[in-house]
């Protein structure tokens, strides 16, 4: 598998000398899950943070009534894990499904504990991403409750236009709080206003 975009995503916020890299590289694992298969389901224990190299996940909970609730979908360069569970090692709270084929990067919790250790700068990647995910989230709720519907689905589509083209509809409807028959009339609506 290409190493090369993780390499590359983790220049953009350290550098590592080549014998760095060399130790990274050891400690991850290449994987690979096929459409619909989960990496991770609620209740079980992330055992992995994960890096997307080629495909689309999404990351979701179902409630007491069996319905589906969209919190985050991720495609190449992103990671992908219930971060709660994975830093706590307690039971996931949301489920993680790839929507396409997919190819990962993965650290166990055991070998990212051990790189912290064998290379520190690491702490200040992985406390970036942290600090990246929780501001996301922020600003995520922040426009839940400020912004219509029409409002979210356009800061949808204009923040992650790739996204929205590989995605079906109905997943950003559940992404954005909303039916999928909402979404179809607020698409139809500006369309008309064009």
């Amino acid at each position: 598998m290409n190493q090369q975009p993780l390499l590359a995503y983790i220049k953009k916020y350290i550098d590592l000398t080549a014998e760095e890299e060399t130790i990274v590289l050891s400690k991850i694992i290449d994987r690979r899950y096929l459409k619909n298969q989960y990496i991770i389901q609620q209740g079980d224990i992330c055992k992995t943070i994960n890096f997307i190299i080629a495909g689309c996940t999404k990351m979701f909970y179902v409630d007491e009534e069996g319905q589906e609730h969209i919190i985050m979908f991720s495609v190449e360069d992103w990671w992908s894990s219930d971060l709660g569970s994975f830093i706590t090692q307690t039971p996931a709270d949301f489920n993680i499904q790839c929507l396409e084929n997919t190819q990962l990067i993965q650290f166990t919790f055991d070998k990212l504990e051990g790189l912290y250790k064998e290379v520190p700068k690491l702490e200040r990647l992985f406390r970036k991403i942290t600090e990246r995910a929780f501001v996301a989230s922020q600003k995520r709720v922040v426009r839940n409750f400020s912004l219509s519907a029409k409002e979210q689905y356009l800061t949808f589509k204009n923040t992650y236009p790739k996204i929205e083209q590989r995605v079906p509809q109905y997943m950003i409807a559940s992404y954005l709080g909303i039916t999928k028959e909402f979404l179809s009339k607020i698409k139809s609506q500006l369309i008309q206003d064009q």
